[in-house]
Protein backbone atom coordinates (compact mmCIF):
# COMPACT_ATOMS: atom_id res chain seq x y z
CA UNK A 1 0.00 0.00 0.00
CA UNK A 2 1.10 3.51 -0.67
CA UNK A 3 -0.23 6.21 1.55
CA UNK A 4 0.71 9.68 1.48
CA UNK A 5 -0.79 12.91 3.54
CA UNK A 6 -0.59 16.40 1.61
CA UNK A 7 -0.45 19.40 4.58
CA UNK A 8 -1.48 22.71 3.37
CA UNK A 9 0.02 24.83 6.13
CA UNK A 10 -2.01 28.01 4.96
CA UNK A 11 -5.33 26.67 5.52
CA UNK A 12 -4.10 23.89 8.07
CA UNK A 13 -5.88 21.52 5.52
CA UNK A 14 -4.84 17.79 5.31
CA UNK A 15 -5.55 15.37 1.79
CA UNK A 16 -4.65 12.17 0.99
CA UNK A 17 -3.58 9.53 -1.85
CA UNK A 18 -3.99 5.90 -1.35
CA UNK A 19 -2.70 3.51 -4.00
CA UNK A 20 -2.41 -0.36 -4.50
CA UNK A 21 0.90 -0.72 -5.64
CA UNK A 22 0.36 -3.89 -7.27
CA UNK A 23 -2.44 -2.85 -9.70
CA UNK A 24 -1.14 0.79 -9.73
CA UNK A 25 -4.69 1.82 -8.73
CA UNK A 26 -5.23 5.60 -6.58
CA UNK A 27 -8.12 7.38 -4.81
CA UNK A 28 -7.44 10.90 -3.92
CA UNK A 29 -9.06 12.53 -0.79
CA UNK A 30 -9.99 16.04 0.11
CA UNK A 31 -7.73 17.77 -2.48
CA UNK A 32 -7.07 21.33 -2.79
CA UNK A 33 -7.51 22.66 -6.02
CA UNK A 34 -3.74 22.99 -7.33
CA UNK A 35 -3.62 19.36 -8.03
CA UNK A 36 -0.21 19.32 -9.78
CA UNK A 37 1.02 17.67 -6.51
CA UNK A 38 -1.33 14.94 -6.38
CA UNK A 39 -0.44 13.84 -10.16
CA UNK A 40 2.78 14.42 -10.03
CA UNK A 41 3.55 11.99 -7.42
CA UNK A 42 0.87 9.70 -9.16
CA UNK A 43 3.02 9.98 -12.30
CA UNK A 44 6.03 8.99 -10.93
CA UNK A 45 5.13 5.56 -9.32
CA UNK A 46 2.46 4.67 -12.33
CA UNK A 47 -0.67 5.47 -10.46
CA UNK A 48 -3.65 5.62 -11.85
CA UNK A 49 -5.83 7.95 -10.04
CA UNK A 50 -9.56 6.04 -10.31
CA UNK A 51 -11.53 8.09 -7.60
CA UNK A 52 -11.69 11.01 -6.46
CA UNK A 53 -13.16 11.09 -2.50
CA UNK A 54 -14.64 14.52 -0.62
CA UNK A 55 -15.18 13.67 3.06
CA UNK A 56 -18.09 16.34 3.04
CA UNK A 57 -18.91 19.74 1.19
CA UNK A 58 -16.00 21.52 2.45
CA UNK A 59 -16.47 25.50 3.81
CA UNK A 60 -12.79 26.63 4.27
CA UNK A 61 -11.44 25.72 0.96
CA UNK A 62 -12.66 24.80 -3.00
CA UNK A 63 -11.66 20.95 -2.97
CA UNK A 64 -9.81 19.65 -6.29
CA UNK A 65 -12.64 17.23 -7.59
CA UNK A 66 -13.79 19.06 -10.24
CA UNK A 67 -10.07 19.58 -11.59
CA UNK A 68 -8.64 16.22 -10.60
CA UNK A 69 -11.24 14.02 -12.31
CA UNK A 70 -10.92 16.37 -15.61
CA UNK A 71 -7.21 15.43 -15.69
CA UNK A 72 -7.75 11.83 -14.69
CA UNK A 73 -11.24 10.63 -15.93
CA UNK A 74 -11.62 9.62 -12.05
CA UNK A 75 -15.01 9.24 -10.19
CA UNK A 76 -16.02 11.79 -7.68
CA UNK A 77 -17.28 10.48 -4.52
CA UNK A 78 -19.39 12.08 -1.75
CA UNK A 79 -21.57 10.79 1.07
CA UNK A 80 -25.06 9.37 -0.20
CA UNK A 81 -26.83 12.42 1.47
CA UNK A 82 -24.79 14.47 -0.67
CA UNK A 83 -26.84 16.86 -3.32
CA UNK A 84 -24.11 18.19 -6.48
CA UNK A 85 -24.78 20.09 -9.68
CA UNK A 86 -22.17 17.38 -11.60
CA UNK A 87 -22.33 13.13 -11.30
CA UNK A 88 -21.17 11.95 -8.25
CA UNK A 89 -20.43 8.11 -7.23
CA UNK A 90 -22.97 7.98 -3.66
CA UNK A 91 -20.98 6.35 -0.75
CA UNK A 92 -23.13 4.40 1.82
CA UNK A 93 -22.26 2.59 5.14
CA UNK A 94 -20.47 -0.31 4.25
CA UNK A 95 -19.91 0.59 1.01
CA UNK A 96 -16.22 -0.71 -0.38
CA UNK A 97 -13.41 0.31 -2.98
CA UNK A 98 -11.07 -2.13 -3.85
CA UNK A 99 -8.06 -1.07 -5.71
CA UNK A 100 -6.75 -4.69 -5.61
CA UNK A 101 -5.82 -5.89 -1.95
CA UNK A 102 -5.93 -2.42 -0.82
CA UNK A 103 -9.78 -1.61 0.27
CA UNK A 104 -11.65 1.60 1.34
CA UNK A 105 -14.60 0.83 3.32
CA UNK A 106 -16.74 4.00 3.73
CA UNK A 107 -18.52 4.82 7.76
CA UNK A 108 -21.02 7.20 7.32
CA UNK A 109 -20.02 10.15 9.99
CA UNK A 110 -22.79 13.37 9.97
CA UNK A 111 -22.58 16.38 12.73
CA UNK A 112 -19.94 18.37 11.23
CA UNK A 113 -22.46 17.95 8.06
CA UNK A 114 -25.02 15.72 6.96
CA UNK A 115 -23.13 14.31 4.23
CA UNK A 116 -20.16 13.86 6.63
CA UNK A 117 -18.13 9.92 5.70
CA UNK A 118 -15.05 8.92 7.13
CA UNK A 119 -13.04 6.07 5.33
CA UNK A 120 -11.53 2.98 6.58
CA UNK A 121 -8.42 2.48 5.11
CA UNK A 122 -7.01 -1.61 4.88
CA UNK A 123 -3.99 -2.48 3.69
CA UNK A 124 -5.53 -6.27 3.01
CA UNK A 125 -8.43 -6.61 2.03
CA UNK A 126 -9.14 -9.66 4.44
CA UNK A 127 -7.72 -7.72 7.65
CA UNK A 128 -10.23 -7.40 10.52
CA UNK A 129 -8.76 -4.41 12.04
CA UNK A 130 -8.05 -1.34 9.12
CA UNK A 131 -4.33 0.49 8.78
CA UNK A 132 -6.45 3.66 9.40
CA UNK A 133 -9.43 5.76 9.33
CA UNK A 134 -9.29 9.44 7.33
CA UNK A 135 -11.62 10.95 9.87
CA UNK A 136 -12.74 14.03 7.65
CA UNK A 137 -14.19 16.65 10.16
CA UNK A 138 -15.95 14.92 12.14
CA UNK A 139 -13.10 13.92 14.37
CA UNK A 140 -9.80 15.94 14.67
CA UNK A 141 -6.64 15.62 16.74
CA UNK A 142 -8.04 16.85 19.98
CA UNK A 143 -11.15 18.58 18.94
CA UNK A 144 -14.17 17.19 16.42
CA UNK A 145 -15.84 19.18 13.74
CA UNK A 146 -18.19 22.31 15.25
CA UNK A 147 -21.61 21.38 14.12
CA UNK A 148 -23.03 25.21 14.06
CA UNK A 149 -21.24 26.48 11.04
CA UNK A 150 -24.88 26.04 9.44
CA UNK A 151 -23.22 25.17 5.70
CA UNK A 152 -25.88 23.04 5.69
CA UNK A 153 -29.41 24.52 4.34
CA UNK A 154 -32.18 23.56 6.44
CA UNK A 155 -30.01 21.41 9.61
CA UNK A 156 -29.82 23.08 12.83
CA UNK A 157 -27.07 23.22 14.87
CA UNK A 158 -28.76 20.93 17.27
CA UNK A 159 -29.89 18.51 14.57
CA UNK A 160 -26.17 17.99 13.61
CA UNK A 161 -24.88 18.04 16.94
CA UNK A 162 -26.79 14.95 17.99
CA UNK A 163 -25.92 13.30 14.38
CA UNK A 164 -22.08 14.07 15.56
CA UNK A 165 -22.50 12.95 18.95
CA UNK A 166 -23.78 8.93 17.92
CA UNK A 167 -20.57 9.44 15.15
CA UNK A 168 -18.06 9.63 17.40
CA UNK A 169 -19.47 8.16 20.65
CA UNK A 170 -20.81 5.30 18.85
CA UNK A 171 -19.12 4.87 15.81
CA UNK A 172 -15.51 6.06 15.61
CA UNK A 173 -14.82 5.21 19.47
CA UNK A 174 -16.08 1.45 18.41
CA UNK A 175 -13.10 1.42 16.46
CA UNK A 176 -10.00 -0.69 17.63
CA UNK A 177 -7.36 1.39 19.88
CA UNK A 178 -4.70 0.95 17.36
CA UNK A 179 -6.46 2.31 14.05
CA UNK A 180 -4.63 5.07 13.00
CA UNK A 181 -6.48 8.64 12.96
CA UNK A 182 -5.81 10.92 10.14
CA UNK A 183 -7.79 13.95 10.10
CA UNK A 184 -8.93 16.86 7.12
CA UNK A 185 -7.57 19.92 9.67
CA UNK A 186 -4.95 20.72 11.96
CA UNK A 187 -4.28 23.52 14.68
CA UNK A 188 -5.48 26.33 13.45
CA UNK A 189 -8.60 25.80 10.64
CA UNK A 190 -11.45 27.50 12.24
CA UNK A 191 -13.73 23.87 11.69
CA UNK A 192 -13.09 23.46 15.41
CA UNK A 193 -11.47 25.39 18.12
CA UNK A 194 -9.27 23.02 19.97
CA UNK A 195 -7.31 21.25 17.54
CA UNK A 196 -3.69 19.35 17.85
CA UNK A 197 -0.27 20.08 15.98
CA UNK A 198 -0.09 16.51 15.48
CA UNK A 199 -1.16 15.52 12.14
CA UNK A 200 -2.03 11.61 12.82
CA UNK A 201 -2.95 10.00 16.22
CA UNK A 202 -4.75 6.67 17.39
CA UNK A 203 -8.34 6.35 18.33
CA UNK A 204 -6.77 4.87 21.29
CA UNK A 205 -4.88 8.21 22.21
CA UNK A 206 -7.87 10.08 21.28
CA UNK A 207 -10.32 8.37 23.43
CA UNK A 208 -7.86 8.95 25.99
CA UNK A 209 -7.04 12.66 25.55
CA UNK A 210 -9.57 14.21 23.44
CA UNK A 211 -12.14 16.06 25.49
CA UNK A 212 -14.91 15.12 22.93
CA UNK A 213 -14.58 11.54 23.31
CA UNK A 214 -15.19 10.42 26.67
CA UNK A 215 -18.45 9.05 27.21
CA UNK A 216 -21.34 11.50 28.07
CA UNK A 217 -24.71 12.24 27.25
CA UNK A 218 -25.77 13.96 23.57
CA UNK A 219 -27.04 16.66 25.29
CA UNK A 220 -23.57 17.42 27.14
CA UNK A 221 -21.78 16.62 24.02
CA UNK A 222 -23.65 19.33 22.29
CA UNK A 223 -23.54 21.54 24.89
CA UNK A 224 -19.26 21.31 25.20
CA UNK A 225 -18.23 21.24 21.12
CA UNK A 226 -20.46 24.06 20.46
CA UNK A 227 -18.99 26.80 23.08
CA UNK A 228 -16.36 28.83 22.94
CA UNK A 229 -16.57 28.30 18.75
CA UNK A 230 -15.18 31.76 17.12
CA UNK A 231 -16.94 33.57 14.47
CA UNK A 232 -16.56 31.65 11.21
CA UNK A 233 -14.61 33.38 8.01
CA UNK A 234 -17.21 34.90 5.95
CA UNK A 235 -16.55 33.04 3.20
CA UNK A 236 -17.44 29.89 4.72
CA UNK A 237 -21.03 29.73 3.62
CA UNK A 238 -19.57 30.49 -0.64
CA UNK A 239 -17.69 27.96 -0.32
CA UNK A 240 -19.58 25.39 0.93
CA UNK A 241 -22.53 26.66 -2.17
CA UNK A 242 -19.21 26.14 -4.54
CA UNK A 243 -18.12 22.89 -3.95
CA UNK A 244 -22.03 21.56 -4.79
CA UNK A 245 -21.50 23.52 -8.33
CA UNK A 246 -20.31 23.05 -11.53
CA UNK A 247 -17.86 25.49 -11.68
CA UNK A 248 -14.73 27.27 -13.25
CA UNK A 249 -11.69 25.03 -13.13
CA UNK A 250 -8.40 26.12 -11.67
CA UNK A 251 -5.89 26.49 -14.76
CA UNK A 252 -2.46 27.00 -13.19
CA UNK A 253 -1.36 27.60 -16.19
CA UNK A 254 -3.14 30.72 -16.84
CA UNK A 255 -0.56 33.33 -14.73
CA UNK A 256 -1.88 36.58 -13.47
CA UNK A 257 -1.79 39.67 -15.84
CA UNK A 258 0.90 42.15 -14.91
CA UNK A 259 -0.09 45.46 -14.58
CA UNK A 260 1.71 48.97 -14.98
CA UNK A 261 0.86 51.39 -11.71
CA UNK A 262 -2.01 53.61 -14.38
CA UNK A 263 -3.26 50.17 -15.62
CA UNK A 264 -3.44 49.63 -11.75
CA UNK A 265 -5.36 52.76 -10.56
CA UNK A 266 -7.90 52.52 -13.51
CA UNK A 267 -9.15 49.20 -12.44
CA UNK A 268 -9.09 50.24 -9.01
CA UNK A 269 -11.46 53.56 -10.00
CA UNK A 270 -13.74 50.73 -11.93
CA UNK A 271 -14.35 48.91 -8.48
CA UNK A 272 -11.42 46.46 -8.08
CA UNK A 273 -10.17 46.04 -4.72
CA UNK A 274 -6.78 46.26 -3.63
CA UNK A 275 -5.41 43.58 -1.48
CA UNK A 276 -1.66 44.14 -0.14
CA UNK A 277 0.09 41.23 0.83
CA UNK A 278 3.33 43.06 1.76
CA UNK A 279 3.96 42.56 5.39
CA UNK A 280 2.58 44.77 7.98
CA UNK A 281 5.61 47.40 8.61
CA UNK A 282 6.14 47.50 4.92
CA UNK A 283 2.87 48.04 3.79
CA UNK A 284 2.63 50.54 6.69
CA UNK A 285 5.38 52.37 5.45
CA UNK A 286 3.48 53.31 1.91
CA UNK A 287 0.80 51.77 0.28
CA UNK A 288 -2.00 52.80 -2.36
CA UNK A 289 -4.88 54.24 -0.50
CA UNK A 290 -7.90 51.91 -0.13
CA UNK A 291 -6.47 49.11 -0.18
CA UNK A 292 -6.48 46.00 2.46
CA UNK A 293 -3.70 44.52 3.89
CA UNK A 294 -3.19 40.61 4.13
CA UNK A 295 0.22 39.69 4.78
CA UNK A 296 1.22 36.67 2.85
CA UNK A 297 3.22 35.23 5.23
CA UNK A 298 0.29 33.89 7.80
CA UNK A 299 -3.64 32.42 7.46
CA UNK A 300 -3.56 34.42 4.18
CA UNK A 301 -5.85 32.95 2.60
CA UNK A 302 -8.58 32.61 5.48
CA UNK A 303 -8.31 35.98 6.23
CA UNK A 304 -8.13 37.11 2.75
CA UNK A 305 -11.49 35.54 2.84
CA UNK A 306 -13.20 36.66 6.33
CA UNK A 307 -11.94 40.66 5.13
CA UNK A 308 -12.48 40.51 1.43
CA UNK A 309 -16.00 41.11 -0.82
CA UNK A 310 -17.17 37.77 -2.20
CA UNK A 311 -17.99 39.63 -5.20
CA UNK A 312 -15.29 42.30 -5.83
CA UNK A 313 -12.76 41.70 -9.06
CA UNK A 314 -8.93 41.47 -6.98
CA UNK A 315 -6.11 43.61 -7.58
CA UNK A 316 -2.73 42.57 -5.77
CA UNK A 317 0.25 43.97 -5.12
CA UNK A 318 2.17 40.40 -3.57
CA UNK A 319 5.86 40.56 -2.19
CA UNK A 320 8.59 40.08 -5.15
CA UNK A 321 8.14 36.90 -7.17
CA UNK A 322 5.42 35.94 -5.07
CA UNK A 323 2.27 37.01 -7.03
CA UNK A 324 0.84 33.49 -8.46
CA UNK A 325 1.39 31.91 -5.18
CA UNK A 326 -0.55 35.14 -4.34
CA UNK A 327 -3.56 34.12 -7.14
CA UNK A 328 -2.62 30.35 -6.42
CA UNK A 329 -3.75 31.03 -3.01
CA UNK A 330 -6.73 33.29 -3.66
CA UNK A 331 -8.29 30.46 -6.01
CA UNK A 332 -8.25 28.00 -3.62
CA UNK A 333 -11.10 29.76 -1.52
CA UNK A 334 -12.57 30.44 -4.97
CA UNK A 335 -11.91 34.24 -5.40
CA UNK A 336 -10.95 33.50 -8.90
CA UNK A 337 -11.35 37.43 -9.76
CA UNK A 338 -7.95 38.77 -9.70
CA UNK A 339 -7.92 40.92 -12.82
CA UNK A 340 -4.03 41.99 -12.48
CA UNK A 341 -1.01 42.31 -10.23
CA UNK A 342 1.07 45.28 -9.97
CA UNK A 343 4.25 45.12 -11.48
CA UNK A 344 7.65 46.24 -9.58
CA UNK A 345 5.72 47.67 -6.58
CA UNK A 346 8.65 49.65 -5.26
CA UNK A 347 8.76 51.48 -8.79
CA UNK A 348 4.75 51.95 -9.42
CA UNK A 349 4.56 53.07 -5.78
CA UNK A 350 6.86 56.19 -6.09
CA UNK A 351 5.31 56.69 -9.78
CA UNK A 352 1.99 57.60 -8.00
CA UNK A 353 3.72 59.17 -5.25
CA UNK A 354 0.22 61.17 -4.50
CA UNK A 355 -2.11 57.90 -4.32
CA UNK A 356 0.67 56.82 -1.68
CA UNK A 357 -0.29 56.99 1.68
CA UNK A 358 1.21 55.16 5.07
CA UNK A 359 -0.85 53.66 7.77
CA UNK A 360 -0.22 55.08 11.61
CA UNK A 361 0.95 52.06 13.89
CA UNK A 362 1.21 52.83 17.42
CA UNK A 363 3.41 51.35 20.25
CA UNK A 364 1.92 50.08 23.78
CA UNK A 365 2.98 53.32 25.45
CA UNK A 366 2.00 55.85 22.54
CA UNK A 367 -1.41 53.97 23.20
CA UNK A 368 -1.40 54.72 27.42
CA UNK A 369 -0.70 57.89 26.39
CA UNK A 370 -3.34 58.55 24.11
CA UNK A 371 -5.99 57.20 26.67
CA UNK A 372 -4.68 59.01 29.07
CA UNK A 373 -5.06 62.33 27.00
CA UNK A 374 -8.06 64.59 26.98
CA UNK A 375 -9.21 62.86 23.65
CA UNK A 376 -8.78 59.11 23.97
CA UNK A 377 -9.27 56.82 21.39
CA UNK A 378 -11.67 54.05 20.91
CA UNK A 379 -9.76 50.24 21.37
CA UNK A 380 -11.27 47.67 19.35
CA UNK A 381 -9.52 44.31 20.23
CA UNK A 382 -9.83 42.04 17.01
CA UNK A 383 -8.76 38.61 18.67
CA UNK A 384 -10.95 35.85 19.23
CA UNK A 385 -13.31 35.49 22.60
CA UNK A 386 -10.56 32.89 23.93
CA UNK A 387 -7.66 34.48 23.52
CA UNK A 388 -9.37 37.40 25.51
CA UNK A 389 -10.37 35.04 28.23
CA UNK A 390 -7.14 33.34 28.58
CA UNK A 391 -4.84 36.42 28.58
CA UNK A 392 -7.01 39.19 29.35
CA UNK A 393 -7.63 42.30 27.41
CA UNK A 394 -8.36 46.38 27.61
CA UNK A 395 -10.98 47.16 30.25
CA UNK A 396 -12.55 50.02 28.06
CA UNK A 397 -12.18 47.99 24.58
CA UNK A 398 -14.57 47.50 22.06
CA UNK A 399 -14.64 43.60 21.75
CA UNK A 400 -15.05 42.67 17.71
CA UNK A 401 -13.07 39.56 16.43
CA UNK A 402 -12.05 39.83 13.00
CA UNK A 403 -13.48 37.28 11.71
CA UNK A 404 -16.74 39.50 12.31
CA UNK A 405 -15.55 42.82 11.74
CA UNK A 406 -16.94 43.22 8.67
CA UNK A 407 -20.53 42.66 9.72
CA UNK A 408 -20.26 44.75 12.27
CA UNK A 409 -18.96 48.38 10.74
CA UNK A 410 -22.01 50.37 11.54
CA UNK A 411 -21.42 49.67 15.05
CA UNK A 412 -17.91 51.38 14.96
CA UNK A 413 -17.60 55.65 15.89
CA UNK A 414 -16.90 57.28 13.05
CA UNK A 415 -16.05 60.56 14.96
CA UNK A 416 -13.49 59.31 17.12
CA UNK A 417 -9.99 58.19 16.93
CA UNK A 418 -9.82 54.66 16.61
CA UNK A 419 -7.07 52.12 17.79
CA UNK A 420 -7.10 48.59 17.00
CA UNK A 421 -5.22 45.66 18.08
CA UNK A 422 -4.49 41.71 18.06
CA UNK A 423 -2.27 39.34 19.71
CA UNK A 424 0.68 40.65 17.90
CA UNK A 425 0.03 42.96 15.55
CA UNK A 426 -0.98 41.23 12.46
CA UNK A 427 -4.64 40.85 12.19
CA UNK A 428 -4.81 44.37 14.06
CA UNK A 429 -3.12 45.65 10.21
CA UNK A 430 -5.84 43.76 8.61
CA UNK A 431 -8.69 45.00 10.90
CA UNK A 432 -7.38 48.95 10.30
CA UNK A 433 -6.29 48.19 6.69
CA UNK A 434 -10.33 47.33 6.25
CA UNK A 435 -11.63 50.42 8.27
CA UNK A 436 -9.30 52.55 6.16
CA UNK A 437 -11.04 51.20 2.87
CA UNK A 438 -14.50 51.40 4.25
CA UNK A 439 -13.99 55.44 5.06
CA UNK A 440 -12.57 55.48 8.74
CA UNK A 441 -9.81 58.72 8.56
CA UNK A 442 -8.02 58.08 12.21
CA UNK A 443 -7.50 54.43 12.48
CA UNK A 444 -4.74 52.94 13.91
CA UNK A 445 -3.21 49.61 15.33
CA UNK A 446 -0.68 48.58 17.77
CA UNK A 447 2.94 47.38 17.08
CA UNK A 448 3.23 43.87 19.14
CA UNK A 449 -0.84 44.02 19.95
CA UNK A 450 -1.76 42.54 23.55
CA UNK A 451 1.37 40.98 24.17
CA UNK A 452 3.17 44.40 23.97
CA UNK A 453 0.80 46.02 26.16
CA UNK A 454 0.21 43.27 28.58
CA UNK A 455 4.24 43.74 29.09
CA UNK A 456 4.04 47.17 29.02
CA UNK A 457 1.13 47.25 32.10
CA UNK A 458 3.15 44.31 34.10
CA UNK A 459 4.46 45.44 37.74
CA UNK A 460 7.77 45.10 38.01
CA UNK A 461 9.32 41.98 40.61
CA UNK A 462 10.18 43.40 43.39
Amino acid sequence: MFFSQYYLECLSQASYMIADESTGHAVVVDPRRDVSEYLNDAEARSFTVVGVINTHFHADFVAGHLEMAARTGAWIGYGRRAETEYAIRKLAEGDTISLGDVTLKIMETPGHTPESISVLVYERAEDSVPYGVLTGDALFIGDVGRPDLLASVGVTADELGAMLHDSVQNKLMSLPDDVRVFPAHGAGSSCGKNLSTERQSTIGEQRATNYACAPMSEKDFVAIVTAGQSAAPGYFAYDADLNRRERELFDPASPPQALGAQDFLARRAAGAVVVDARDPQEFAAGHLREAVNVPADGRFAEQAGTVLPLEAELLVVAPEDREEEIVTRLARIGFDRVVGYLASPDEALEAVADEVTPASRLTAAQLRAELEGDNPPVVIDVRNCGERGENGFIESALHIALGELPRHLDEIPRDKPLVLHCAGGHRSSIAASLLRQHGFEDVSDVLGGWAAWALLNTPAAA
